[in-house]
């Protein structure tokens, strides 16, 4: 399968007892040792922009008994996304690899790996385990996890100051990762949350929701009545992730 998709680095990959419930069902013959289930970036999503390496653990549970000497997973997603890598065990019950995964080009390289738009979505694991008798112990989609395209979100809220019961217009602009350009664009179509939060509270209440246009930009028209602050806040999709914009004081006059 193709390598263009995720670059081998840094995560954590640890075989323990087999006791957890998470994730697949385990694989193993009757009375050996068990592979599986295996969670990935401990249950979260793993998003990654268009500069930055991001890194993440993969634990891979299951039995030592007997002792579990070598790992080697299989990280598999759409459009040939596809990576491997493996570690000699520590311990009878563990082993530690690493993945990272960009959405850039490595410098000088000569085989560069980066991920497409298109691979962004749901991602499976498979996990092979040996152990000290010779045994090996495969996992077919031990588990899952989404890898998203990150996205970002601005606001901007006037006039600042504002008069008590006048028009207040908030504005801002949804991009995301475009991992074929390694730029952010505009994200057209998208449901986004007018969120407000008074002076001296803590917590933010939706008063709206506004569509994105062709390049992203959100605008809507609230009332003024107190002091505070104003964001948007997106809740992310299948392919993309969750993003909040920093909060816009307004101060309202009488």
């Amino acid at each position: 399968m193709s390598r263009r998709g995720v670059v081998v680095g840094t995560a954590v990959v640890l075989v323990v007892g087999a006791g957890a419930s998470a994730g697949a069902a385990p694989a193993g013959r009757a009375g050996g040792p068990v592979v599986g289930p295996a969670v990935v970036n401990q249950g979260r999503d793993v998003v990654v922009g268009t500069t930055h390496d991001v890194t993440f653990p993969v634990t891979v549970t299951g039995s030592g008994d007997p002792a579990l000497t070598f790992v080697d997973v299989d990280l598999k997603g759409p459009h040939g996304g596809f990576y491997t890598t493996d570690a000699s065990c520590e311990t009878a019950t563990a082993c530690t690899t690493r993945f990272t995964v960009n959405a850039h080009l490595a410098p000088g390289a000569d085989d560069p790996v980066d991920l497409t738009n298109a691979q962004a979505g749901t991602w499976s694991v498979d996990a092979l385990a040996e152990t000290v008798d010779g045994t090996s112990v495969f996992a077919r989609d031990a588990g899952s996890f989404s890898l998203k395209r990150a996205a970002r979100l601005t606001v901007n809220a006037s006039p600042e100051p504002v008069a008590r019961g006048a028009r207040l217009t908030v504005t801002g602009r949804l991009v995301r990762a475009d991992w074929d350009t390694y730029r952010y664009t505009g994200y057209a179509g998208r449901t986004v949350k007018l969120q407000f939060r008074p002076k001296n509270s803590s917590t933010y209440t939706t008063v709206a929701t506004a569509t994105t246009n062709r390049t992203g930009d959100l605008r809507i028209t609230v009332k003024a009545a107190r002091d505070g602050y104003w964001r948007w806040n997106f809740a992310g999709t299948a392919t993309t992730g969750a993003a909040k914009a920093a909060g816009d004081y307004v101060d309202v006059r009488p």
